[in-house]
């Protein structure tokens, strides 16, 4: 145990174990409880359940951007080929990402965070904010101001096809395949208006649970700027409900895996109880949930 990470080289070596058998359970649960949303929404059709679906769905494009981003880290599988595979096909194609490009960004993340070459730094350098500017943000999100604009840049790119590379190519050429299939799939079933309900969680409720993530990871820390996970970043619990929805796939674990990048995500809560035994905590306890962390990271003016 040092200084710099709490953890022994015997629990750093059983925590980095990685499972293809989790690895795919995972990816089964990810793709079966978004089946499940959509079979609720077909089969009670009512507004009231369209709109808990589209909620609940925007928390399934969460899912896949955490396994498109553990896919990336090498950890999902235990095989890279499988990993490289699945973020290729299966989970960046959902929202027309090109997830090759977002690892090589995020890997200067996890070198740089908090400080000035940090790519994701604008996401929460200035929290704490006031209530008036966090409620003009929450308003571009829940609008669809927020997931149109995004969504926009990335089809943008069919209409620059040309000066794309070849990598941006083959991300979008994956998305429209991706969708498609998707859409194949509802009309099979007798339900292709559902496919609605996807793209409407992609521009209305993805973009607001995206945000409340971001500022949970590393808003209103400790010491942003430090180079110690547990000063720059922060862990928060959260109950099965809002892990369905805000945090799938353990992406609340987020000092753990600042801590040791190469842990799965399937085995970051048992790394959570590793620290806690060892007194890591002690001093910057994890958040309580999603409600404490915004109270500290939105204020009055």
């Amino acid at each position: 145990m040092t200084d710099s990470n709490p953890l022994t080289r015997e629990q750093v070596a059983a925590l980095t174990q990685r499972s293809n058998l989790r690895g795919g359970w995972i990816l089964c649960c990810q793709f079966a409880i978004t089946a499940g949303i959509f079979a609720l929404a077909a089969y009670f059709p009512n507004p009231l359940v369209w709109l808990l679906c589209l909620i609940m769905l925007g928390g399934r494009h969460m899912g896949f951007f955490v396994l498109t981003h553990e896919a990336g880290h090498g950890t999902l599988f235990a095989s890279p080929a499988a990993n490289k595979w699945v973020s290729k096909w299966l989970t960046s194609p959902m929202d027309f990402s090109n997830g090759q490009a977002y690892m090589r960004e995020h890997l200067e993340h996890h070198r740089s965070v908090g400080l000035e070459n940090d790519p994701d730094l604008a996401n929460y350098a200035d929290y704490p904010v006031d209530k008036a500017r966090f409620r003009r943000k929450l308003m571009r999100d829940i609008t669809g101001r927020t997931g149109w604009r995004n969504l926009r840049l990335k089809l943008g790119g069919f209409a620059s096809w040309s000066s794309l590379t070849e990598e941006d190519r083959g991300a979008l050429m994956r998305g429209a395949l991706w969708h498609t299939a998707l859409l194949s799939v509802l009309t099979l079933f007798g339900y292709p208006f559902l496919y609605l309900l996807w793209l409407g969680a992609q521009i209305f409720t993805y973009p607001l649970i995206a945000r409340v993530r971001q500022i949970s990871e590393h808003a209103a820390v400790p010491k942003l700027d430090s180079d110690q996970p547990i000063l720059n970043t922060r862990t928060t619990m959260v109950d099965p409900l809002t892990r369905l929805v805000m945090a799938p796939h353990g992406v609340n674990y987020h000092v753990e895996h600042h801590l040791v990048a190469s842990i799965p995500i399937y085995r970051l809560s048992q790394a959570h109880s590793m620290l806690k035994a060892s007194g890591y905590y002690d001093q910057h306890p994890p958040t309580r949930s999603y409600r404490q962390m915004l109270r500290g990271a939105v204020q009055a003016a």
